[in-house]
């Protein structure tokens, strides 16, 4: 996997690219604001060279508010198939649906507490590279909570709308089974009647269900 992270934070991107490093990927080159990024990332598509994924921080210099994201969706808009995965201290809901407006595939947003736990940290980097989803769980709290969607959702169970939201996050049937300690037969039941409420969109992406519960949740 080809890796370019965007950091202001020189240990921290300095530790982000060790982290994927020692586990064989290859940071292909690291920047410290939006602007670098965005040029790094024109140079390397000129060079026929677009790396799978970008790792940005949501602020960054000069003004340390939303330099990063807008980066990021600049670059979800310009190459479709580069995976854009975000790192942010707070969950800021207006960031994450900006991402998801254009596609949830190859997208990512990770409260940077998340970086603490390396396994999953580097899951969601590659998940993200390969079209995935990974959000973070507050995030996708917040997203399912906001005004709105209260209504739609009291038509699910609370052990549906904790399977959406697990959903949401990018989790496959097995892992979401381990998570709420049921079988996969029992997961699957209940993704099956999320879907009978709320409607999903056809599809037949590998990745079918997060797309509509995004697609959903940004609608």
């Amino acid at each position: 996997m080809r890796v370019v992270i965007a950091e202001d934070s020189v240990l921290l991107r300095e530790g982000l690219t060790r982290l994927l490093t020692d586990r064989g990927h290859d940071v292909v080159a690291s920047v410290e604001d939006g602007i670098a990024l965005v040029k790094i990332i024109s140079e390397l598509d000129a060079l026929g060279d677009l790396p799978d994924v970008v790792v940005a921080d949501v602020r960054m210099p000069p003004t340390h508010t939303d330099e990063g994201v807008r980066a990021a969706v600049h670059l979800r808009k310009k190459y479709p198939n580069l995976g854009v995965l975000v790192l942010s201290q707070y969950v800021e809901e207006r960031y994450a649906t900006e991402l998801l407006a254009e596609s949830s595939r190859g997208v990512g947003y990770l409260l940077k507490d998340r970086v603490a736990d390396v396994r999953e940290f580097v899951d969601a980097v590659v998940r993200v590279a390969h079209g995935g989803t990974a959000l973070d769980p507050e995030v996708v709290a917040q997203l399912l909570g906001r005004s709105g969607k209260q209504d739609v959702l009291a038509v699910l169970t609370p052990r549906e709308r904790e399977v959406l939201g697990l959903m949401a996050e990018g989790r496959t049937n097995s892992a979401i089974a381990r998570q709420l300690v049921v079988s996969n037969g029992a997961v699957e039941k209940h993704v099956g009647n999320i879907f009978l409420k709320l409607g999903p969109l056809p599809s037949d992406d590998n990745h079918r269900r997060v797309l509509a519960v995004l697609t959903y949740l940004k609608s």
